[in-house]
């Protein structure tokens, strides 16, 4: 094992990014606040993007940490912080071209956003993830998208509202990405080529 997967998989370091991801999520589900409190019952669990994605790998971490995989919880953590950690890089990139200003908090959101997409990657190596399990995990994320841009309830961004399609557009293609890199990791689970956690 090289030396940057044994220190991801030092306990310590474990703990310190499960709590970091706690916060992480806890701050994100403060944020779409507002938008959950217009937002109709049944779309709730869709709208909250990130912070979900970050629940998962909360997941992930816990079972690592108790010495056990939850690969279809770790088949939802990889797709959901590749899609929406490069997701809200670009809309907040995008946002700064658009109003020509970005608050710290956007600054922010880049920089733990791009953190979520490649601490997904990063732990990819240590999943047990099967077939079956990136499918459930593809059919959630589609399944979201078409809750986002069908039934509008997408993450309000001010000023991008005019770019609604194309960002459906690409948003649906960061969901196929995610999936082709789940499926590439799932391949390398049933080829016994992954790594030992514990």
């Amino acid at each position: 094992m090289s030396l940057i997967y044994t220190y991801l998989a030092d306990r310590r370091f474990l703990w310190l990014l499960l709590i970091i991801n706690i916060a992480g999520t806890l701050y994100g589900y403060i944020w779409y606040e507002p938008q959950i409190v217009k937002t109709p019952t049944i779309f709730i669990p869709f709208v909250p993007d990130s912070p979900t994605a970050s629940l998962f790998f909360v997941f992930v971490l816990a079972a690592f940490l108790l010495r056990t995989n939850w690969p279809l919880i770790e088949a939802l953590a990889i797709i959901t912080l590749f899609k929406y950690g490069i997701w809200a890089v670009v809309m907040n990139f995008l946002s700064l071209a658009v109003l020509g200003d970005l608050s710290w908090q956007g600054y922010m959101l880049i920089g733990s956003h791009a953190a979520m997409a490649i601490q997904g990657i990063l732990y990819a190596p240590f999943y047990k993830m099967k077939l079956w399990h990136v499918l459930v995990a593809a059919v959630w994320t589609l399944h979201n998208d078409v809750i986002d841009y069908v039934f509008m309830q997408y993450p309000k961004y001010p000023g991008l509202e005019i770019y609604i399609r194309e960002i459906g557009y690409f948003t649906f293609w960061l969901s196929i990405v995610g999936t082709a890199i789940a499926l590439y990791y799932a391949r390398r689970c049933k080829k016994g080529s992954q790594l030992r956690l514990f």
